[in-house]
């Protein structure tokens, strides 16, 4: 009796110690359990910080857009204080260039200097502007103002239509075509752009927004190159509308007239969309010619894991009320980029552009400004075919190299030559 009472004093002990056991599991599972629930809705308050932080460093410029903004990864990644947010980008390169290129002396130069700043103002309301402290289109080192506009994100939250509709009013890039969205150093995969390179920065107020896989974003600004005035009260219209039926493909279609423009008394004398290393400018007299320019652009962006194509074709009409003759221009024009990636940071990218003026247009491309642009030799057909490798060491810094043949013809049937151009670029952002 003695050892069966021992026996079950042992057993009445032992299931004391398992059911401890099991209460103590239980108490653990349920702080796991509180632990996993804290890390998701810390895990979630993280992902709202940085989808609002990336709404505020516009991670789609105009909504809908295929890319991450040229900003955007810059501003995520830039220096706050407190609700200012400053973030920068730049590029160091060297230009050698045959003898009639633009860079004939083999030159080192600062390519690009950015700075970015942006700080909420109200709800869903955002301050934004961009410092251009050095730029390829211009040779001195000047301070220039880039975009500086007030963003009003999704208005039409108003009436329950998420992202149908913001508005965006200041000094705005041109929504035409959409090379300009990767024209900048540290998103452009060549150290060139395409010899059409239609970009621009203009006064206005621009409307955007997303309906499932459709999106669009139209603006309507001055027109003219005088930053800050505008010298004829007709305005420039430029729009594009955007289709995603997969992942893996993009469309777009783009429009723009650039108003009617006063040539006379050197007023607006050039128009503010850059086309062919340089403006849609009058080539009728300039004591009287009021001139404009009107365009349409289709675009196709194609992408696979390790690499895209993307082209884009249109056609400009230009005309004057010149007097003195008729200076009306057909003006056509494309572009066929290719990149693959060869390995995760390595990759080859080429890309083939070229222009047909009827009647010949000033376009100066890789050649001298003075000579092709503002001068009387005008081009009637000209090509390029850039070649490139680079490098990605981080999301941060882009190493590339590239070498560039450009060809031409003049109106009096002579041949450009000597314009080719080799490149060499570290290009970063932060």
């Amino acid at each position: 009796m003695t050892g069966a009472c021992l026996l079950a004093a042992e057993n009445s002990d032992l299931k004391r110690q398992i059911e401890l056991l099991q209460q103590q599991n239980a108490t653990l599972q349920r702080q796991v359990r509180q632990q996993q629930s804290l890390i998701e809705t810390l895990t979630q308050r993280v992902s709202e910080i940085e989808r609002g932080g990336a709404k505020s460093a516009r991670i789609s410029k105009d909504l809908g857009e295929e890319r991450t903004d040229r900003v955007t990864a810059g501003m995520l990644g830039g220096v706050n204080l407190g609700k200012l947010r400053i973030s920068g980008e730049g590029a160091v390169a060297f230009f050698d260039s045959q003898s009639k290129g633009i860079f004939p002396n083999s030159e080192f130069r600062v390519d690009e200097a950015k700075l970015f700043v942006e700080a909420p103002i109200w709800d869903d309301v955002y301050f934004f502007s961009e410092l251009n402290l050095a730029t390829r289109e211009y040779d001195d080192l000047d301070l220039r103002l880039g975009e500086v506009y007030v963003d009003f994100e999704n208005v039409s939250k108003l009436w329950n239509r998420d992202r149908m509709l913001s508005v965006r009013a200041g000094r705005l890039d041109i929504p035409f075509g959409e090379e300009y969205l990767s024209r900048d150093a540290i998103d452009n995969p060549l150290v060139s752009h395409s010899l059409v390179d239609f970009w621009g920065v203009d006064e206005g107020i621009e409307l955007f927004g997303s309906a499932g896989k459709v999106s669009y974003v139209v603006a309507v600004q001055n027109g003219g190159v005088p930053g800050g005035r505008d010298f004829d009260s007709d305005k420039s219209v430029a729009g594009r509308l955007s289709f995603d039926p997969t992942r893996w493909l993009h469309l777009s279609v783009s429009g723009m007239r650039t108003g009617n423009l006063a040539a006379a008394e050197d007023k607006d004398d050039l128009s503010e969309l850059w086309f062919g290393n340089g403006w849609f400018r009058s080539i009728g007299s300039p004591d009287t010619t009021t001139f404009g320019a009107n365009l349409v652009e289709g675009d196709i962006a194609v992408r696979w894991p390790r690499g895209h194509i993307k082209a884009f074709g249109g056609y400009a009409s230009y005309d004057d009320n010149d007097p003195a003759g008729d200076n009306g221009r057909d003006i056509f024009f494309y572009s066929v980029e290719g990149v693959q990636n060869v390995t995760r940071k390595f990759y080859a990218a080429s890309r083939f552009s070229q222009i047909m003026a009827d009647k010949g247009y000033p376009i100066s491309g890789h050649g001298r400004m003075g000579k092709y642009f503002f001068g009387p030799f005008f081009t009637e057909d000209i090509w390029r075919l850039s070649l490139g490798l680079g490098y990605r060491l981080s999301e941060n810094l882009l190493i590339k190299a590239e070498y560039t043949i450009d060809r031409g013809t003049e109106v009096s049937g002579k041949r450009r030559t000597d314009e080719n151009m080799f490149a060499i670029e570290a290009a970063m952002k932060f």
